[in-house]
């Protein structure tokens, strides 16, 4: 049967409306009843005891916020009458142990991947292009061009046959049709891959590169060795203009910092060394279809669940999503951890008002001081331009319960488990211990996904309430419902649905081995996720300027 409401936490005075319910209602929860005083829309809070104004309003056990004026048992909690608060946080208090969950049933499986020079196991097999300033994406785009349709890797433009359409409509004066018309996605046969074992070719353009500050060119140089050193990258091409801030030896030092036994093939060329652009452009068509020809000798083979490294990120979050999504991939989480896996936490600003619990569970002193740090650094920043972590929730967040930044960052946290932390990463650093990894990242769905990437991720769980169709060039992005009516409505980008958590019918732990199994499926290619079969390729940088 599926329950009304939620407590999350025993020492929560809140509670969470798990379907709508009316003003005037009476819920009872652990023997006593409390009469609605407003309607209260799933997913949202209402106070199990009356709070007074300035009263601590706790969710998750935690501090998430304070009664702005008086808020009547049964009354619902709005951005109105309530306000972000957090309690404040300090070094290593205590050391937090681990109840390590039982792998057994994992123990012995595999998934099909890519065995690198360097020991790192990919999930795909990919060719990178990608240019060290802005002023050569037009040099990659026509690249792009050339090799998609002819190797195969090409999609059916659907879109452009709907407009052809109506252009016959049009030239045959039949205008009215036109108002009628639906798009049509029958499935088509695609054409035949050249290269039987590469996955793609993906094109990195972005805006930097040259201009801003010299930082802003080290840390793309860095993020980008980051990708070109990912295990899901086989080779990559990079187009230099030549006169730009991101020089080729800051991105050549930056690849050997993160792998000095670097051995992927690697093809630069410079624009204002190459002369015309015909010479640029022939001679890295050839490059790159040489690369190719090498990259596709490497075959899927058996490899250990410990080679897998998960990025956990949320993006479009709702109320459910700290209450299923997000704690059934920390579940996940844990299980690949406890195989000798990595896995990696994100959007620092989204862990606000949970540090003192994620300080207390880093294996060392020196591990939490680095957090505390990266954490305070990270909201001066935002104060210093008028912002701040209170002001990260969206407007779809709050119209769907996230009404604080304390109340979103307790269920976001949720994403990475109970395992301890290994390691505390800065922007875009590469991930070198086993177990859970905090990296300082924005909250913003695609620079945190793009900086995942960057800092060695072959697997990406993303957790959603709302629906977003982010995805990654190089790294399979898993799409993670909280609730089903999201899953049913947006079929097309979702790949998981967790909302049997919140009607009862799984437990988180039973959900986290679903998703368990589901990353082993796609990290062999077994299947491709909805984010995959979109072409959804996302790619920003962070330019370290405030983001929240």
């Amino acid at each position: 049967m599926l329950h009304r409401i939620l407590k999350i936490h025993p020492n929560d005075n809140v509670l969470v409306a798990l379907t709508d319910l009316k003003k005037g209602e009476t819920v009872t929860y652990d023997g006593a009843d409390v009469v609605l005083t407003d309607d209260i829309q799933a997913k949202h809070k209402f106070a199990q005891v009356p709070l007074a104004q300035g009263d601590r309003i706790i969710m998750y056990g935690s501090l998430v916020g304070k009664a702005v004026y008086d808020i009547p048992a049964g009354g619902v909690l709005t951005i109105h009458n309530v306000k972000h608060q957090v309690s404040g946080f300090q070094g290593k208090t205590q050391s937090t142990g681990w109840n390590v969950p039982d792998v057994s049933r994992w123990k012995d499986k595999t998934f099909m991947g890519y065995h690198r020079a360097d020991g790192q196991v990919g999930t795909g097999n990919y060719w990178l292009v990608i240019p060290l300033v802005f002023c050569e994406n037009r040099n990659v785009d026509i690249i792009k061009q050339a090799f998609l349709d002819e190797l195969g890797f090409g999609q059916r433009d659907v879109y452009k046959s709907y407009v052809q359409q109506m252009v016959e409509l049009y030239q045959s004066g039949n205008t009215e049709a036109i108002e009628t018309l639906t798009l049509q996605r029958t499935e088509t046969a695609t054409r035949k891959r050249i290269f039987d074992n590469i996955d793609g070719i993906k094109f990195l353009t972005h805006e930097g590169g040259c201009g801003g500050i010299r930082q802003d060119s080290d840390t793309l140089c860095a993020l980008l060795a980051g990708y070109i050193n990912n295990p899901n990258v086989a080779g990559a091409t990079v187009l230099s203009l030549g006169c730009q801030n991101a020089q080729v030896h800051i991105l050549e030092d930056a690849i050997k910092k993160i792998n000095p036994a670097f051995s992927k093939p690697l093809y630069v060329l410079e624009q204002q060394k190459e002369g015309t652009e015909t010479e640029l452009l022939s001679q890295a068509i050839r490059k790159t279809f040489l690369g190719l020809v090498e990259a596709d000798k490497q075959t899927r083979q058996p490899a250990p669940l410990s080679k897998l490294v998960v990025g956990l990120e949320c993006g479009g979050s709702d109320g459910f999503s700290g209450i299923s999504a997000n704690p059934a991939i920390g579940h996940t989480s844990d299980l690949v951890v406890a195989l000798g896996g990595k896995s990696v936490l994100s959007e620092f600003p989204e862990l606000c008002g949970v540090e003192q619990d994620l300080i207390n569970r880093c294996v060392t002193n020196e591990i939490a001081d680095r957090f505390v740090h990266l954490m305070r650094s990270y909201a001066r920043a935002a104060e210093a331009v008028g912002s701040g972590f209170d002001m990260n929730p969206s407007p779809g967040n709050i119209r769907d319960g996230l009404i604080t930044d304390a109340i979103k960052s307790a269920g976001a946290a949720k994403k990475g488990g109970t395992s301890p932390i290994q390691d505390v990463l800065d922007y875009p650093e590469y991930i070198t211990k086993d177990g859970l990894n905090l990296l300082c990242t924005p909250g913003n769905d695609v620079e945190s996904t793009t900086a995942l990437a960057g800092s060695g991720c072959n697997i990406i769980l993303f957790t959603t309430g709302l629906g977003t169709p982010t995805g990654n060039p190089v790294t399979p992005v898993i799409k993670v419902a909280s609730n089903t009516k999201l899953a049913e409505r947006m079929p097309d980008i979702i790949d998981v649905d967790t909302g049997a958590v919140i009607a009862g019918e799984k437990t988180i732990e039973e959900m986290g081995e679903d998703i368990l199994d589901f990353i082993i499926e796609v990290a062999s290619g077994n299947i491709q996720t909805k984010a995959q079969l979109l072409g959804q390729d996302d790619f920003i940088p962070w330019k370290r300027g405030v983001s929240l």
